[in-house]
């Protein structure tokens, strides 16, 4: 099949035609080792983290996770004239310090979440992972809770099928 064919399948198909329903999610709150035990558990590579309202306010992934496994690189710095003179920002060591040493997922959760409504073109998220180097979107209702996820995987086995029906 053409690459315009399979491209003409993913604009007629929304998000919620595809997604998983009902993702698994943490609060920030979570103890840092139950997350990593559902992540693990479940062979999935990240997860929405909600408020009590179940609104998406962050997302936690295995590379957010990393921290824990490597730990912080100390800062470069040289010395002049007695003085320590960092090459790098002291800040971003404290930020890693922070990760490597959490113990919930509010210390380790990426801050920034992308999402999309049910309704959006499924063409359009796999535009929006490509462009901005995702592995995937939670999936909001119209009150913005949480409702479910999409990720790359999901629209590659979208694909997937429409080459075999051919």
């Amino acid at each position: 099949m053409p690459q315009a064919a399979v491209s003409s399948t993913l604009v007629n198909r929304a998000v919620q035609d595809v997604m998983t329903a009902s993702p698994l999610t943490v609060r920030a709150e979570t103890p840092l080792s139950e997350a990593v035990r559902l992540l693990s558990e479940h062979r999935i590579s990240g997860m929405p983290v909600v408020d009590a309202a179940g609104k998406p306010v962050a997302e936690l992934s295995e590379t957010d996770l990393m921290w824990q496994a490597s730990g912080a690189t100390l800062p470069a710095y040289v010395m002049l004239l007695d003085s320590v003179v960092y090459l790098t920002t002291p800040g971003r060591y404290s930020q890693e310090l922070h990760k490597a040493l959490g113990q919930t997922v509010g210390d380790v959760m990426r801050r920034r979440v992308t999402t999309l409504a049910l309704d959006a073109p499924l063409r359009k998220a796999a535009q929006l992972m490509h462009d901005e180097q995702i592995r995937r979107v939670v999936v909001i209702d119209g009150g913005g809770q949480v409702v479910g996820i999409l990720t790359r995987g999901d629209i590659v086995r979208e694909m997937a099928q429409h080459y075999a029906a051919v």
